[in-house]
Formats: structure tokens, C-alpha cells, sequence
């Protein structure tokens, strides 16, 4: 299949109904994450799951496991061995939570602030690369539609 083809198809994709938009919102947000989860993997040695983890606690003081999961879309399994390896690692820190002796309350290191300062210049140029073609009358809309989308979304 040649590049021509590949693209005619994938525009044909972009309009298939009923879920075009579907399609189009996870295509875009797959080319601008993966590759920079590519990159930390390279240079970081961590998952997706495992950055978003550290991420995730960076922003919000105190969460559990189960939390960041919910607020992921990531498999609980999947965020609880990033738990593990981010404790033995030291990007995180974990604590019994007083009123639930079944859960644990996740905080971040310095160690793993440090990483999310690191990261982010690389997801704010990817972004950057991506919305381009936007004007600023456009990126106004756009954060105006996400914003109104997650409002609404269930969590």
C-alpha cells in the first residue's frame, strides 16, 4: 500500500459513521502521547501506566491506586504494579489511609516531581507540533469543546 493510498484511507476512516468522531479523537489523542511515552520509556526506562502513575500524584496531593486508575483509564492491574515499582524506585511514596485500612494513600517524591518537570517540555512541544495548524481563535474553541466534553464525562 502505497503512503497515497494509506492516507486516502485513513481520511475515509476519519468520516465512517456513526463513530467517526470516535475515531478521529483517538487518533489524535494516540499521535500526540505515544511518541512521547515512547520517549520516556527510552529514556526513562518507565511504562505508560508507570509515568502516569507519578503524573498523576504531581498534580493531586494525595491519591490511591483505585484513584488513578479511575481518572487513567488504565487497568488497575497495570496501575498496581507501577505502585510497586515506583515505591521501590522512589518516585512515590505510600502511607495506610486512616479511614480505609484496605487502600493507601500515594503521594509524589521529589524524585518523581523532578520527572514530570522533565517530561513536560516534551508533551508541550508535541502539542505544540500537533495544534499548528490552529489558529488562536481555534485553540480557544478547542479548549472550550474539551472542556465542556470532560465536564460532562463520567470518571
Amino acid at each position: 500500500m502505497t503512503d497515497s493510498t494509506l492516507n486516502r484511507d485513513l481520511r475515509a476512516l476519519f468520516h465512517q459513521k456513526p463513530i467517526g468522531d470516535t475515531f478521529r479523537l483517538s487518533f489524535m489523542a494516540n499521535s500526540l502521547v505515544l511518541p512521547v511515552y515512547d520517549e520516556i520509556k527510552r529514556c526513562h526506562g518507565l511504562n505508560r501506566g508507570e509515568y502516569l502513575l507519578v503524573h498523576c500524584l504531581s498534580h493531586l496531593p494525595v491519591m490511591t491506586a483505585q484513584d488513578v486508575a479511575r481518572i487513567t483509564g488504565r487497568p488497575r492491574n497495570s496501575i498496581s504494579r507501577a505502585v510497586h515499582r515506583m515505591l521501590e524506585d522512589g518516585y512515590i511514596a505510600r502511607a495506610p489511609d486512616p479511614d480505609d485500612g484496605r487502600q493507601a494513600r500515594l503521594t509524589v517524591s521529589g524524585k518523581g516531581r523532578a520527572l514530570v518537570e522533565a517530561v513536560t517540555p516534551l508533551f508541550e512541544a508535541r502539542q505544540e507540533e500537533l495544534f499548528e495548524p490552529l489558529s488562536a481563535e481555534d485553540r480557544c474553541e478547542l479548549d472550550r469543546l474539551l472542556t465542556k466534553l470532560t465536564a460532562a464525562a463520567p470518571i
